[in-house]
């Protein structure tokens, strides 16, 4: 620690005396640009390493983009209006007839951008810096080691200023020094890179002292014991995002099967509905309102709402009327028109995918650790489900059509007597339940591909949610996604995809054939 404390020292007495003492001279900036790529990278090297100059930013810069010529006295920067400066003072030159434009081979560009972000070290932007540290991680050597020391010095930012510890214990574990190679170890065992375990992995390999191997050992299971605990928050968050798609998928499904009693095979059709009108939406704001984009979300929520709704309504009025009672004929009338709604969707749209963007606003993640991203359009499905659940709740228990669907479910004689339209009733509680099913494909658009097979994979996942809940149970569907998708994602890790699913699938017909009444059972005069 020492030494390392030394260096940052010396640093900070380096950057005290002022870094303009290494401005770009008109010999560094020939060396750069002109010459062998051996020399050039060399001299760009040391160029770096001795300066944080702007001057020098500003050439490399140039030198990316293509903007340097060379002539036999001086070299230049050409401006974007076509003028010249000179690349050492920054004085405005003539371009003569013999300047000769700069190449730049794959190799020389890889060297300018990794210097380019070594100089943003020193950036009076936080996050210029921060991504310069970033982009340095792999980049990093010993021939940057005496940048690293300065910008170690100048950094006044403490979340900055340990990652610039950790970039530079990377660097000096390679040390030809016993003390130093110590002292990286005992560092980079604080860090969560799995970058950094590669490294002290590979230095483990070299490395020949007992002591030092020991110390790197310990480094190298700190960090996995790190990362271990990343990857499994990583698996409870992948988790809980997969029950809310699957309770999304099943609410509709509650209402149709668990309150009902109607068999719906084309629930997925449903789902997928709601995902095509997602893609509409969006297709107009592309055309109409392309300023107003990010906000498309917003319109597309109810338009697949009822357009998946509007179709429902009509599939209970020709078809699921004439079959209540005859849970056989309703499955296979509803599978026939799954199969109708899936050709007729290939028949508008084409077999292929449909392209569904994410808003801006969904894009991203929020970075928890560097194993554990938090993407925003998974974290946004688990806030609408929960937004959902609650109005499907207050709906079904505290308003006037809440309370007519479950009277005609639970004795549809009896409500008929009081004066409720039953038939009426049907039709809403399915619309309602497809409504529903067409908020799941909104949803669904945003984490996944939008095509005629979109609800296949979600109508069985739905049924055996509503089926491990409890029939007629919202409560018993939420535990039951939400438990669910936990579990495929824990055996994932564990067992791969596809054993995962079958497990699943056993585990629930047995729970059935111990609990045939799911989780949350019908009580009392209910039942």
């Amino acid at each position: 620690m020492k030494t390392l404390f030394l260096r940052g020292l010396l640093a900070l007495l380096t950057a005290l005396l002022g870094l303009s003492a290494h401005a770009l001279t008109q010999p560094q900036a020939r060396a750069i640009a002109d010459g062998d790529n051996d020399a050039r990278v060399q001299a760009l090297s040391e160029a770096v390493a001795q300066s944080g100059d702007a001057a020098l930013a500003a050439y490399v810069q140039a030198m990316l983009d293509d903007a340097v010529r060379v002539t036999p006295d001086r070299v230049l920067i050409l401006n974007k209006d076509g003028s010249a400066v000179d690349a050492a003072t920054g004085t405005a030159a003539q371009l003569s007839d013999d300047a000769q434009e700069v190449t730049n081979n794959n190799r020389m560009r890889r060297e300018l951008q990794a210097a380019l972000a070594a100089l943003n070290l020193f950036s009076p932007d936080r996050a210029a810096r921060a991504a310069a540290i970033k982009a340095l991680g792999d980049e990093a050597d010993e021939s940057r080691l005496p940048l690293l020391d300065k910008a170690y010095g100048a950094e006044s930012d403490r979340d900055l200023k340990q990652q610039l510890g950790l970039l530079r214990a990377a660097v000096l574990v390679a040390s030809p020094e016993r003390h130093e190679r110590l002292e990286a170890a005992q560092l980079l065992a604080g860090s969560g890179e799995p970058a950094t375990r590669a490294l002290l992995l590979q230095r483990l390999d070299a490395e020949t002292d007992p002591e030092l191997r020991t110390v790197i050992a310990g480094a190298i299971q700190q960090i996995e014991s790190r990362l271990a605990w990343g990857e499994r928050a990583g698996v409870l968050v992948t988790g809980f995002s997969l029950g809310s798609i699957l309770l999304l998928a099943a609410l509709g499904l509650a209402i149709t099967y668990g309150l009902m009693g109607v068999i719906n095979m084309a629930h997925g059709e449903l789902i997928m509905i709601g995902a095509y009108a997602t893609y509409l939406v969006q297709n107009a704001f592309r055309a109409w309102l392309p300023g107003l984009f990010d906000y498309y979300i917003l319109l597309a929520i109810p338009a697949s709402f009822l357009a998946a709704a509007l179709v429902g309504a009509v599939l209970e009025r020709l078809v699921i009327r004439w079959l209540y009672g005859r849970p056989l004929e309703t499955l296979l009338a509803t599978w026939g028109i799954s199969l109708v709604l899936m050709q007729g969707v290939r028949s508008l749209f084409g077999a292929q995918n449909v392209p569904v963007e994410n808003p801006a606003w969904l894009s991203g993640g929020v970075a928890l650790a560097s194993n554990l991203t938090l993407p925003y359009n998974r974290l946004a499905i688990i806030v609408f489900a929960a937004l959902v659940l609650a109005g499907v709740a207050l709906l079904i228990s505290k308003t006037r059509l809440g309370l007519f669907v479950r009277g005609v479910t639970q004795n549809r004689r009896m409500a008929a007597c009081v004066g409720i339209h039953t038939a009426r009733i049907d039709t809403w509680a399915f619309a309602l339940g497809a409504g529903l099913a067409g908020l799941a494909g909104c949803a669904l658009s945003q984490v996944g591909n939008v095509g005629p097979d979109l609800g296949q994979g979600y109508i069985v996942d739905s049924f055996m949610v509503v089926v491990l809940g409890g029939v007629g149970q919202l409560a018993g569907t939420v535990w039951a996604a939400l438990g669910l998708g936990l579990l495929n994602k824990l055996l994932e890790g564990w067992a791969g995809a596809v054993l995962a699913k079958i497990m699943v699938l056993v585990f629930i017909v047995v729970f059935i054939q111990k609990r045939p009444q799911g989780l949350f059972a019908l009580k009392g005069r209910e039942a």
